[in-house]
């Protein structure tokens, strides 16, 4: 992981990743997408990190792709399916639940980057916004889909195809994010608490319920309800799934060990 684009802490639990790009707003180049790529997975693989919250700057959260090195792209490049064009899935396909901090813009692949997150907490500042179609192009880190299953496909149309944005106001009502926070420089500390109240928790019960939670996105009702039977039912035969009901009855905190 290259220091210079992510910096990354861990505390009770929650890995903290930041983008520090400052000079270019954040902007996602493939040398920052491969860094914050290799952050998370290393964070996935961690059984000492419960939670991961990726963070921006105040004024920025990520500004979208790197116009400059996007504009010389051709088709060939585009089609290559290189390590650094891979953040988005592997973002959402991290079993360990992530939160992201937005202040400022999250505009493009920025905000694709918060919506492949499985929470957002944003700051009074943040704004959203698929600006692609006014270059030109479309959303390609999975924007047009994750965002239409969020916030419905007539507003998702609206923001698409005119590059509107949205503040955080009309982001909570649309069921964008999970939270805003009034003063400015609260939104991280928010998004670290809520991290760590994830963390505290089973860490093999977390696990499974993302997965249970993301599979009503992708699977029709009888076969969710099925898969979290099966998750649940794994649930039952864990020690964490003892020791948690055991505290319940003793009235103390639990002691998970992720087994």
């Amino acid at each position: 992981m290259d220091e210079q684009l992510v910096i990354q802490t861990v505390d009770e639990g929650v890995a903290t990743l930041q983008l520090n790009r400052p000079e270019a707003r954040n902007a996602l180049s493939d040398e920052l997408r491969v860094a914050l790529m290799g952050a998370v997975e290393a964070c996935d693989a961690n059984p000492d990190v419960g939670c991961i919250v990726i963070a921006g700057g105040d004024d920025y959260f990520a500004a979208g792709a790197d116009i400059k090195a996007l504009r010389d792209r051709d088709l060939v490049a585009t089609l290559d399916s290189g390590r650094g064009r891979n953040l988005w899935q592997a973002v959402a396909s991290c079993q360990t639940p992530i939160v992201a901090a937005v202040s400022g813009y999250a505009l493009g692949g920025g905000f694709e980057l918060a919506l492949a997150c499985d929470m957002i907490v944003a700051s009074e500042t943040a704004e959203f916004g698929t600006p692609e179609i006014t270059l030109g192009i479309i959303p390609g880190g999975g924007g047009t889909q994750r965002l239409a299953r969020v916030i419905g496909k007539q507003r998702a149309m609206e923001m698409v195809l005119t590059g509107k944005r949205i503040n955080a106001t009309e982001a909570l009502a649309f069921g964008l994010v999970n939270q805003v926070v009034g003063k400015r420089d609260d939104w991280r500390a928010a998004a670290v608490e809520l991290a760590r109240v994830v963390a505290r928790r089973a860490p093999v019960a977390v696990r499974m319920a993302k997965q249970a939670v993301l599979a009503a996105e992708e699977t029709p009702l009888s076969a969710g309800l099925a898969h979290e039977r099966r998750l649940f039912e794994i649930a039952m035969a864990t020690e964490d799934r003892v020791e948690g009901m055991n505290a319940f009855i003793e009235k103390r905190r639990p002691q998970f060990k992720g087994r």
